[in-house]
């Protein structure tokens, strides 16, 4: 009984150290200068800028409520 508690110890202990031994190199993956090749304009929020910003207008005027895009502040200026 005691030989299996041993080993059973032993393998505990082992799939530890290989599961911490994961976490020892922390470099970022992409490096600074690798990122301008990886930012392609299909990865952005909205293929057409202009066409978000009208989107964005539109909606405003119909809301009346000019600025509450998911930041701080609406319209009513109780920031």
């Amino acid at each position: 009984m005691a030989y299996w508690q041993n080993s059973l110890k032993l393998a505990v202990l082992l799939c530890s150290l290989s599961l911490l031994g994961g976490c020892a190199n922390l470099e970022p993956w992409v490096k600074p200068y690798e990122r301008d090749k990886l930012a392609d304009p299909i990865m952005g929020f909205a293929r057409h800028p202009a066409a978000l910003q009208h989107a964005s207008h539109v909606r405003d005027s119909r809301e009346a409520a000019k600025g509450a895009n998911g930041a701080g502040g609406g319209g009513c200026g109780c920031n």
